[in-house]
């Protein structure tokens, strides 16, 4: 947000604010929405809700009407946009644009917040740029009087990206994405079970007409065979490459093959490539696909039983939203208004994007003008440049896919062991992480060792060679395939020093929670005593709680957040069942409170309780008494969330007999504690993205460390920077020595001494209309999104979003 010197609570005090989405509709809008009335009002504003889109502006009446802070509560959980959207072909007519203003003019409303996709956005740019011009018609017109035009002299657009596709430059996730991503997952996983039982092949087609992304992601998070996207066409030939490949995998033990075509998939010569085109395919290899598979009668593709399946078919835009969807939809929408605000005439218009963890500003041509640089690039076949102007993001999710889906492990063996081991409690995308670390090992000719229940079993010799084969399908399973113990390895040094000279191990993965990383600092700190462990090592966090110093997410903890929030919707709509009453929810996350705050933001409770932010006895009782003014108004319930650890004496018990005792007679309560369901489950795309990626580049760390440290004929590494962390840092992955975090640990909570997720604590009170004051003294500088590249232009920032998406170090 950007600094002011005025107090936020009074910034919109006379000015009016108006809220449309536009398009296609996209979970994660009605978050956006609901952020953008709630702040507005904060702020002092009059916001309107535009219905029907630009059909609604063009049509005005009863299309645009005050909202409420009621009027948007209830709508966090629900996918599409309550709002309406519609394509609106009069808003392209100068005609449309004019009633448009005019019926805005007469409001008094000089901002406007779109949320949709790149032409939606395209049109408002356009809206802004006429508004002189259509005022100066208006009142020659005599529609609007020469006070209304001068009240009136400048539109303000800021836009959000609200699309399914993530098909706009500028920002490292659109609106959508995530839920769309959580749609398509849900059929794969689905449909695997009985492509295993059936050895069939499956092809999915997925939406994308222009933009990979869907495809691309759902391909790393299934472990597809192949996949087809429209930025980088197959090379000629590629119908027999395909057959080879699915003969491979079916040789190596596959009882399934899964092929992924984004819908805007085409040849080199921009032919599209259909899913039942690919089914249909009769190639010369099919007889060795006969007599390797079970041949089915009528000559089904590659002599395999093959299945096609569309998940936008079955509402790849509908259903909840992904708690992460909700999350970048409420920051988008505070700093949409925060832009609108502090807009001059001079400013041009923007467009809210997320990079990294922070929410920035883009000026919205610029984007649009590096979406289409991407078009342009695709039609000039210009492949490689077209999968750079998506950005970092993209490139490492391709780079990631081609690695693991179509790179042959070498002839050579390199005759270096990497041991990999999972310490502490189980998550989901634990297993997503071993595979893809075991795969890229064995590309780079390593032989892979599988420990067996953490340090425990590294000083019990409980290791077994793990082979590409072994680690397939991994990607879906929830907690730990080789099992994970608590247990530290200072009581074992000895043991896993001889463990490791017998095993003849050159490299650890460790991939777990705070226990991995102490366990990393003992085995360092033994290396003085030990020379078997001065070998390079990575840890890879790995928990729901999310505490681990040196990254900004572990593994695990998205799927944990969603299965919170999706819990806690549940107890919302049994709360407004049954009306005045209050619902406490106990999260776990030890004295961490990242799950408890992020589900707050997401589920919209009231209040979270947590370690890092103190609490009273004199905010309980505040507490008890906004829910009492809340009561009084249409949304009778209340959702409190409480950290496991967040206090010694306030515990569950004592918060859920206070609130029961001073709430008689205006609301009854209710309490639940979550337990250990909120660590297993399928992981979510993120987590089995995010630890795919993780594993790789750990394993490809380790291999030019070794090659560092490798002097006369052995390995031996004891400098700090052998021993790292491996951490998602703002925009990018990054290695930290594990020497080096020491200092910014709390090791008796076993937390991080700082955390960036707990600037987001103000929006949570904010949304659930608590009167404090929301710092602003973090800017949202503009930023640009364009810069040079070999022969193309290409866009600054393609991380990732609060999960986060990688960027190389820069």
């Amino acid at each position: 947000m950007s600094q002011t010197n005025m107090d936020p609570t009074k910034m919109g005090i006379g000015r009016s604010i108006a809220v449309l989405t536009s398009g296609g509709d996209a979970q994660g809008m009605n978050a956006a929405v609901r952020a953008t009335v709630r702040v507005g009002i904060y702020t002092g504003a009059k916001v309107y809700f535009v219905h029907e889109g630009y059909q609604g502006l063009v049509d005005g009446g009863d299309n645009i009407k005050l909202a409420t802070w009621e009027s948007v509560s209830m709508m966090l959980q629900l996918g599409g946009t309550v709002i309406g959207s519609a394509r609106c072909m009069d808003f392209r007519a100068r005609e449309g644009r004019t009633k448009a203003a005019l019926n805005l003019v007469k409001l008094g409303i000089t901002n406007l917040c779109v949320i949709g996709g790149d032409g939606s956005l395209t049109g408002a740019n356009q809206f802004r740029t006429e508004w002189s011009s259509l005022l100066v018609d208006l009142l020659k017109a005599g529609k609007i009087s020469k006070e209304e035009a001068k009240k009136s002299a400048h539109l303000n657009i800021v836009g959000m990206v609200g699309s399914i596709d993530n098909d706009f430059c500028g920002t490292d996730m659109t609106i959508g994405t995530d839920s769309a991503l959580h749609r398509i997952i849900e059929v794969v996983d689905a449909i695997t079970t009985t492509a295993q039982s059936h050895q069939r092949t499956f092809i999915l087609e997925v939406m994308g007409r222009h933009c990979g992304y869907l495809a691309l992601v759902t391909a790393l998070a299934c472990g597809a065979d192949w996949v087809f996207i429209p930025e980088m066409p197959p090379e000629d030939g590629w119908e027999g490459h395909l057959c080879r490949r699915l003969a491979d995998q079916r040789g190596r033990g596959s009882r399934l093959n899964v092929i992924i075509v984004a819908e805007g998939a085409m040849t080199r010569d921009g032919n599209a490539i259909s899913s039942e085109e690919i089914k249909k395919i009769n190639c010369k290899c099919q007889h060795l696909s006969c007599a390797l598979l079970t041949p089915v009668a009528g000559g089904e593709v590659f002599g395999l039983d093959t299945g096609i399946n569309r998940p936008w078919d079955i509402a790849e835009q509908g259903g909840t939203p992904s708690a992460f969807d909700r999350i970048l939809g409420s920051r988008m929408g505070v700093e949409a208004v925060m832009a609108l605000l502090e807009a001059t005439p001079e400013t041009p218009a923007c467009v809210v994007s997320l990079s990294g963890n922070q929410a920035v500003r883009l000026p919205l041509m610029e984007c649009v003008q590096v979406t289409k640089d991407v078009t342009t690039a695709m039609a000039e076949k210009r492949w490689e440049d077209a999968i750079k102007l998506r950005g970092k993001s993209f490139e490492n999710n391709w780079n990631n896919y081609k690695m693991l889906a179509h790179v042959k492990p070498p002839d050579i063996k390199s005759n270096i062991n990497v041991a990999i081991l999972n310490v502490g409690a189980p998550c989901a995308g634990m297993n997503a992480a071993v595979r893809s670390a075991v795969r890229i090992g064995v590309i780079q000719g390593h032989n892979m060792l599988a420990v067996y229940d953490g340090f425990d079993g590294l000083a019990h010799g409980n290791i077994k060679p793990i082979t590409w084969t072994g680690v397939s399908g991994w990607t879906g399973k929830g907690g730990s395939q080789l099992g994970t113990k608590r247990v530290l390895p200072s009581n074992f040094i000895e043991e896993i020093s001889l463990t490791i000279a017998k095993f003849n191990i050159h490299a650890l993965v460790i991939i777990g929670g705070f226990e991995a990383y102490v366990g990393g600092l003992e085995l360092v700190a033994a290396r003085e005593k030990y020379e078997e462990l001065c070998i390079p090592m990575v840890v890879i966090p790995a928990t729901v709680s999310n505490n681990v110093p040196g990254s900004d997410f572990s593994i695990g903890a998205d799927t944990a957040l969603n299965t919170i929030t999706s819990t806690c919707d549940r107890i919302k709509q049994s709360a407004a069942g049954t009306k005045r009453r209050v619902f406490m929810v106990e999260t776990m996350g030890g004295y961490c409170g990242y799950l408890a705050t992020m589900a707050g933001l997401a589920a919209g409770a009231d209040a979270a309780y947590i370690y890092e932010d103190k609490f009273s006895i004199r905010d309980l009782e505040m507490n008890v008494e906004h829910l009492v003014q809340k009561m009084k108004t249409s949304v009778k319930r209340g959702l409190i969330l409480r950290n496991e650890n967040c206090n010694a004496n306030y515990t569950t018990d004592f918060i859920f007999a206070l609130y029961s005792e001073e709430g008689k007679g205006v609301f009854d309560c209710r309490k639940n504690v979550l337990g250990h369901m909120q660590q297993g489950g399928t992981p979510t795309p993120f987590d089995r993205n995010f630890g795919t990626k993780m594993g790789s580049k750990a394993v490809l760390w380790i291999t030019e460390k070794l090659k560092e440290v490798y002097r006369h004929g052995r390995i031996f590494a004891n400098t700090p920077d052998s021993a790292c962390l491996l951490g998602m840092r703002k925009r990018s992955l990054t290695f930290q020595p594990l020497a080096d975090l020491k200092e910014q640990t709390d090791f008796e909570h076993r937390i991080p001494k700082t955390s960036w997720w707990l600037k987001l604590r103000p929006l949570m009170k904010i949304l659930a209309k608590y009167k404090i004051s929301l710092d602003t003294s973090e800017q949202a500088h503009m930023e640009h999104v364009i810069k040079k590249m070999p022969s193309v232009q290409g866009p600054l920032m393609k991380s990732s979003p609060w999960k986060q998406e990688e960027k190389d170090e820069e």
